[in-house]
């Protein structure tokens, strides 16, 4: 994960960092995003929102590009029914275990 105080990118307005992340609000399009990132635990995270509306793919690209460098590999999970939890509507997650490399599918599958 990018370092969250530097970051630097237009329309970004960062409104709040903590010791293990920070809040930030970013304009796309002529739509609003709120958006969380953290790095604790042992974890990379950002979460994204459009105001209760889910994210688009090209959306959740473009945050990628904004918080992780290009060759950090990340996911959104789908966890199993008994781990799910929904507490906002419309939020997506991208994860990076730190310290671990994820294995990839063979480059003509992705």
């Amino acid at each position: 994960m990018k370092d969250l105080a530097a970051l630097s990118y237009p329309r970004l307005k960062r409104i709040e960092l903590g010791v293990d992340g920070g809040a930030f609000k970013f304009r796309h399009k002529g739509r609003n995003y709120n958006i969380i990132a953290s790095f604790g635990g042992g974890w990379d995270h950002v979460s994204v929102d459009e105001d209760g509306v889910t994210p688009s793919w090209e959306m959740m690209e473009l945050i990628k590009e904004i918080f992780f460098n290009d060759d950090e590999v990340c996911y959104e999970f789908h966890p199993a029914k008994s781990n799910y939890v929904n507490v906002h509507h419309g939020v997506l997650h991208i994860w990076k275990k730190q310290g671990f490399e994820i294995p990839m599918p063979p480059i003509e599958m992705v």
